[in-house]
């Protein structure tokens, strides 16, 4: 099983590969992906992490705050997509 964890407030210049690298030092990566603008393809300063279902709490307070390019970083589980009408 795993979990999906929300990451926010990322510098702009931050690289699927440099979020995989700064979780895979706390858990098993499955996955990750920064979330990009539809018309210019810029990043919108937040990203998903897919990992392992085995300590996300311990995962989530290690890396809370922790910062990535000078920014303090937001990390909490991800919640399901809300419907859009």
């Amino acid at each position: 099983m795993s979990t999906t964890l929300y990451v926010g407030n990322l510098p702009w210049s931050t690289s699927e590969e440099e979020l995989s690298r700064v979780f895979s030092a706390h858990a098993t990566v499955k996955s990750s992906r920064i979330i990009t603008d539809r018309e210019t393809g810029r990043s919108r300063g937040f990203g998903f992490v897919e990992v392992d279902d085995d300590n996300v709490e311990e995962i989530i307070q290690q890396l809370n705050g922790t910062e990535i390019g000078g920014r303090q970083i937001v990390v909490n589980e991800a919640r399901p997509r809300q419907p859009r009408f």
